[in-house]
């Protein structure tokens, strides 16, 4: 039975396909268990279960969060950015909907001073500088929720850069600003008290959000956990498309010995479409007390 919980949408986030697209494709791979977890938001969730109930698929619940988190015992207390999923909370969760709202409202503002902070460059390069005009053109790409991807792809449509990796290299990471500010323990209580689980996403993936940012090490990735996140946590993302067989075992492992859940999914975005590629085991979705049929 093919599971995945960590995919993200055209509608709501940051992926390249709609909705019905994403359901149509699961259901020609043969997904039985999914989740939706746009970033930041929960908008997509009422369509994505009805979407869910007509494939006859399980659905739970999802959405991820980016917070940051800091160790006194690394990078000075400086704090990193990671990412967090929360699973089989109520949709409708008066608390949960305005934070979430909040958060998105924030991402234009972060979009406008991205841009500004771009235009500094541009004007040390003697180009043209982006106007509100440039800042509107970009929003009406943006079907989910505003991030620097849609900045960086406008800049290969305009001929700034050839590629979207090229945006970020030479402005984008340059030019960054924080994202809303979330703790881990804010986290923790806006699922939790929307009645559902947090887990701790992809730990070990070298390219994206992670405790990688602090160390490689898994055994001390460990043992940050046991020390500052273990009492906001419900469980930890071990199956994951950039999580190799070492960590997802060693992970794996931990999770057992600290009574925590194990969740799993491809975190795909569909540039290439990688959903349902990722070994999920049974025992994760049976963990959410869903009582499934082989």
């Amino acid at each position: 039975m093919k599971i995945d919980l960590h995919i993200h949408s055209k509608d709501c986030s940051d992926g390249k396909m709609s909705l019905p697209d994403i359901f149509a494709e699961a259901d020609r791979r043969q997904i039985k268990v999914i989740s939706i977890a746009d970033h930041d938001s929960i908008q997509c969730q009422e369509s994505a279960k009805s979407l869910a109930a007509r494939y006859g698929m399980y659905y739970i619940t999802g959405v991820e969060l980016n917070i940051s988190f800091s160790h006194p015992r690394f990078r000075e207390g400086r704090p990193v950015s990671l990412d967090v999923l929360g699973y089989q909370y109520d949709m409708y969760n008066r608390a949960l909907q305005e934070k979430l709202s909040d958060m998105r409202h924030y991402r234009r503002i972060r979009a406008e001073r991205i841009l500004e902070k771009i235009n500094e460059e541009l004007a040390k390069e003697q180009q043209q500088l982006f106007t509100d005009k440039d800042l509107k053109a970009i929003e009406e790409t943006v079907d989910g929720a505003f991030g620097r991807p849609h900045i960086a792809d406008y800049m290969v449509t305009k001929g700034l850069v050839r590629n979207r990796q090229e945006a970020f290299d030479r402005y984008l990471v340059r030019c960054n600003v924080p994202k809303h500010p979330l703790t881990l323990e804010e986290a923790s209580v806006l699922i939790r008290t929307a009645g559902g689980k947090l887990m701790l996403a992809h730990p070990n993936d070298p390219n994206g959000t992670s405790l990688v940012a602090l160390t490689e090490s898994l055994e001390e990735q460990h043992r940050i956990i046991m020390e500052s996140m273990l009492n906001y946590l419900d469980g930890i993302e071990c199956w994951h498309s950039r999580h190799d067989q070492d960590t997802t075992s060693a992970y794996a492992a931990f999770c057992a010995s600290q009574s925590l859940m194990r969740t799993g999914g491809s975190d795909c975005h569909q540039q290439p479409v990688i959903m349902g590629t990722v070994a999920v085991p049974l025992e994760v979705v049976e963990q959410f007390g869903l009582k499934l049929k082989e």
